[in-house]
């Protein structure tokens, strides 16, 4: 059995797709389908049911993915022990990060370190959900709790705060809210509740018992921009509501307190390319941590 095809399915599986798999990888998405086949001609059965919209386990594909996930972590721990772990700043590293954190933070300036390292390819995955590292959904993950499970390294890559924001246009209109108990008579805008995936995200109950928004959106970033339209009052991420001049605090000593933290899996901390971008993002937050508190 060839370990690279293995690795191959291993892309196919996790993503449910060849040619996303393909463009993961780095290889051409023909070349990558047929090395997918020759491991179901060696193992003697079939893993994959292809389709024109995308790939599905079957069942004998569901237990040897698991098995493979194995073999795959006890391949990364044996190369890191013997030091056969890659020591080049090349391939590829995805980093899993919450929309706020993601967009307006990360984006603009990654492409530093890209410019450093060309060989270096970075994917950036922004959006309101959680990872996981363990079936390598992403290398790196920058999470708002600090993992208590599974074989992970975290470390705090920085505090942040939230607030109370409207826009001022909808503030001259409607008034400000003096005290918490003045919301109530204001258009409130928060996260879909059956949607939040982490119970640090329930910033609402740190404000008030009922929060009850009119108008739920499951994304930071999407929450900024109805309230920069005037639709109502929202609890904003400090560091990306103060880019926004039309944008004004509201009840200023209400302040929620949240971290960030940067989180990978331990048998891949021996990576050069993982290393080198995980310091990357300290230096990041040391440089403009001002902008967090």
């Amino acid at each position: 059995m060839n370990w690279d095809d293995v690795r191959m399915f291993l892309a196919v599986a996790r993503t449910g797709q060849i040619l996303a798999a393909s463009r993961r990888l780095g290889v051409n998405h023909a070349t990558l389908g047929r090395r997918v086949t020759a491991l179901e001609e060696d193992l003697r059965t079939r893993l994959l049911i292809r389709r024109t919209n995308g790939c599905e386990l079957t069942a004998e594909g569901e237990v040897f993915f698991r098995a493979a996930e194995r073999m795959e972590t006890e391949m990364l721990a044996a190369q890191a022990s013997t030091g056969r772990i890659d020591t080049a700043i090349a391939g590829t590293v995805r980093i899993g990060a919450p929309d706020g954190f993601g967009v307006s933070f990360l984006a603009s300036r990654l492409g530093r370190l890209t410019r450093r390292h060309p060989e270096l390819k970075l994917q950036l995955v922004p959006v309101p959900r959680s990872f996981s590292l363990s079936q390598r959904e992403a290398d790196i993950a920058i999470t708002i709790e600090r993992p208590e499970q599974g074989r992970l390294v975290s470390s705090k890559l920085t505090d942040y705060t939230l607030g109370l924001y409207a826009s001022g246009t909808y503030l001259d209109e409607a008034g400000t809210p003096g005290t918490v108990e003045a919301l109530k008579s204001h258009p409130r805008i928060g996260y879909v509740e059956d949607l939040i995936f982490s119970p640090s995200l329930n910033f609402t109950g740190e404000v008030m018992r009922d929060w009850d928004a009119s108008f739920e959106i499951s994304s930071a970033i999407g929450q900024t921009e109805a309230v920069r339209s005037g639709a109502g009052i929202g609890i904003l991420h400090d560091y990306v509501a103060r880019q926004y001049p039309e944008l004004v605090r509201v009840l200023p000593e209400t302040v929620i307190r949240r971290s960030y933290w940067t989180t990978y899996h331990e048998t891949t901390r021996d990576l050069m390319r993982l290393r080198t971008v995980v310091e990357f993002l300290k230096e990041l937050v040391e440089e403009e941590g001002h902008i967090f508190v």
